[in-house]
């Protein structure tokens, strides 16, 4: 209980800390910290204009992956500025060299998807002192001046379990998916171990999951061979961390015809929907963000940085949860989720009102 506690007075203070009040004058923004309110003002001439925005990702797998990219290269572009992506393709060592590569290369940006402390701590520092701005994402860096935007991993990880839980009336057999070494897999996995607990007549009777560059191709197959061992009635339901994995474990299912089987994922994009609404899809629900608005939000912060605004230090966007039974029979995309998803699409997160100007 005092955990919860903890997490809920945290999300209070961060909200609070991110807030922005609107001004009368459409170019002045003002921001609160806990210690002092600072207005930066923002005319024509100011503007932060032509600014190198380097995107520098521990990997790019999937459309969750190249729906955020858009969201980050869209919102650059409107604000007059320039990308170059980064892909270090799950390599921590190359990830770190390409943070120093931007450094050396005097960007003004360096945006970090994924990837993990441990490996970047001292080459975004390096950036730091170059007066290059900071922020992350789905990471756990804390060196001071770089904020970290994260999907609230752990409330996405409790919605889908939830989700389950309740499907199966607290007991059944399931089948876990998930791979080590991702910040947010592994706070996704703190939440299974307690959902464990919690729910003692429910069982996991296999597990696996790897990153690969081929990782919904590679999660089939494996999943056509857990099928093989566990025959019709022994598997009530897959839980996969990641869309990838829910992707590869949804279609060995479809294909086997094993429709007692229903898929909880997390994570998704207009491909995850379109095989979620497909006839006989097992997958059912999905706890999830909108990939593209968290690429948008990550540049509005850098840009709030780069005219000097007060930025928190820790943002979680709130995830929502998705179940099929709520779509209409026509296909849908992500953009239109909001008319079946309350919520879905309005963030309105690191908005200032000189940006309203550029956008």
């Amino acid at each position: 209980m005092s955990k919860k506690i903890i997490f809920f007075l945290l999300t209070v203070i961060l909200a609070l800390a991110g807030c922005t009040n609107e001004q009368a004058q459409p170019k002045t923004t003002t921001t609160t910290s806990k210690t002092e309110t600072k207005t930066v003002n923002v005319s024509n001439e100011t503007l932060p204009k032509d600014l190198e925005v380097a995107l520098v990702m521990q990997m790019s797998i999937g459309t969750f992956s190249s729906q955020y990219i858009e969201g980050v290269t869209e919102q650059v572009e409107a604000f007059g500025g320039n990308v170059k992506v980064y892909n270090a393709e799950n390599d921590l060592s190359k990830m770190a060299s390409y943070v120093d590569t931007a450094t050396t290369q005097g960007v003004d940006v360096i945006l970090i998807d994924h990837g993990r402390a441990d490996a970047l701590k001292e080459p975004v520092q390096r950036a730091l002192d170059k007066g290059i701005k900071v922020v992350a994402f789905d990471n756990d860096l804390t060196n001071e001046g770089v904020t970290v935007i994260d999907q609230d991993d752990y409330s996405l990880a409790w919605r889908s379990l939830k989700a389950l839980a309740e499907d199966l009336d607290g007991e059944g057999n399931i089948v876990t998916i998930w791979v080590g070494g991702f910040t947010p897999m592994e706070r996704r996995h703190t939440i299974y171990d307690a959902f464990l607990k919690r729910y003692p007549g429910i069982q996991e009777v296999a597990k696996f999951g790897s990153a690969t560059n081929n990782t919904a191709l590679d999660t089939q197959s494996q999943m056509e061979a857990i099928l093989k061992k566990y025959p019709e009635g022994e598997i009530d339901a897959v839980f996969a961390m990641w869309d990838e994995f829910a992707k590869g474990a949804s279609r060995a299912i479809k294909q086997a015809g094993r429709d007692e089987i229903a898929v909880y994922g997390i994570d998704l994009s207009d491909e995850d929907l379109q095989l979620m609404q497909e006839e006989g899809s097992p997958w059912k629900v999905t706890a999830a963000t909108d990939p593209a608005e968290i690429g948008r939000i990550q540049v509005r912060y850098a840009y709030q940085k780069v005219v000097g605004e007060e930025t928190p230090s820790i943002h979680s966007v709130d995830p929502y949860l998705v179940d099929r039974d709520v779509l209409p029979n026509e296909p849908v995309t992500m953009d239109d989720l909001g008319q079946y998803v309350p919520g879905w699409g309005e963030s309105n997160a690191a908005w200032s009102d000189w940006m309203k100007e550029t956008d």
